[in-house]
């Protein structure tokens, strides 16, 4: 028998919202019951567009029984406030990445979540790219070698295309800038693959956009493992670009947007391409995050990790900012961070 899909509210209606929205309307696992923002106008637009009521207070949604989730895509400097409300109505939170502003709010959360037993579960749907996964795959199985480099490149185009009255465009809101906004993505897909991050070196400049947050930063990556990472983030290229290679001493792979994967094994003349099905990856963590709620699943990136994806950041941002090396453990050590 078909079980009932998991009720939900949408929390924070910006524009993310709405593609997750888009994105649940795909699954039977959950349902939009009910959605609230502070604007009056946005939140019955939603309501509107998605065919779920539009709540007069966040209060309101958090004592509605029937309401078991909130997908919360509030401003990173309110999660921490958003998300202790919801655990202490025992509502479980999907959360969009990343998971505060600050490495110090992203523990917070860890322990609130953990103390009420709820789940969190931080939205980081770029891991699940069926390309990330085959890479994973091989390395897992050992045919890699030992992994020694990898590259990364997470570019987009905005000029002309940001408000920066928005707070995702803002130093207050998104400290960082590019780094922090989606430079997060791979650094969390390079940790997926080489291993936790032991220590950053970063620089950052502002070239094109207007505002007051870098628009292009690059970080060196240190694994626990002894393997080097390379990451650049750009808003200020010609146009969107993602790569991300791969090198161990027995393989490598070589991703990129436009060429699609390849794989070249030690001693082989030429890489061979790697057909991967395009998989829809926010139904997928979606999916995953109901399972959760039902008991049947485990987030994998949990509040914790989480955490620990933010620390590689913040380790970049105190680089860029202090010019010297910053090892992530000062970060997850400090009361501020």
């Amino acid at each position: 028998m078909n079980e009932e899909p998991i009720r939900v509210a949408s929390l924070g209606l910006g524009w993310w919202s709405d593609v997750l929205a888009d994105a649940i309307g795909r699954t039977p696992a959950l349902e939009i019951a009910a959605c609230y923002t502070r604007s009056e106008g946005k939140r019955e637009a939603f309501a509107e567009k998605y065919g779920c009521r539009a709540a007069a207070s966040y209060e309101e949604i958090l004592m509605d029984d029937s309401i078991r989730g909130i997908i919360n895509t509030t401003p990173n400097s309110v999660h921490l406030g958003t998300v202790a409300q919801a655990a202490a109505a025992g509502k479980h939170v999907f959360l969009d990445k990343p998971i505060a502003n600050t490495v110090a709010d992203g523990q917070a959360i860890d322990r609130i979540c953990s103390a009420a037993g709820i789940v969190l579960s931080v939205g980081y749907q770029r891991r699940r790219e069926s390309h990330f996964r085959w890479i994973r795959r091989e390395i897992e199985a050992g045919r890699f070698g030992r992994l020694v480099q990898a590259e990364a490149n997470i570019s987009r185009d905005r000029l002309g295309k940001i408000d920066t009255t928005s707070w995702r465009y803002q130093a207050a809101g998104m400290p960082g800038g590019v780094m922090l906004q989606i430079g997060i993505h791979y650094s969390d897909v390079l940790e997926m693959l080489l291993g936790p991050v032991r220590r950053v070196s970063a620089v950052a400049a502002q070239l094109v956009l207007p505002g007051d947050n870098p628009d292009i930063a690059n970080l060196i990556l240190e694994h626990e493992n002894g393997a080097v990472s390379n990451l650049t983030a750009s808003y200020a290229s010609a146009s969107e670009y993602y790569m991300l290679n791969v090198y161990g001493k027995e393989a490598s792979a070589y991703y990129d947007l436009f060429g699609g994967l390849r794989h070249l094994r030690r001693g082989d003349a030429q890489a061979t391409e790697v057909s991967c099905e395009s998989n829809d990856t926010l139904v997928e963590e979606l999916e995953e995050f109901a399972a959760c709620i039902r008991g049947a699943a485990t987030p994998e990136v949990s509040a914790r990790r989480a955490t620990e994806s933010l620390a590689v950041i913040r380790a970049g941002i105190l680089s860029a900012s202090e010019g010297r090396p910053v090892e992530v453990a000062e970060l997850l050590d400090s009361s501020d961070s």
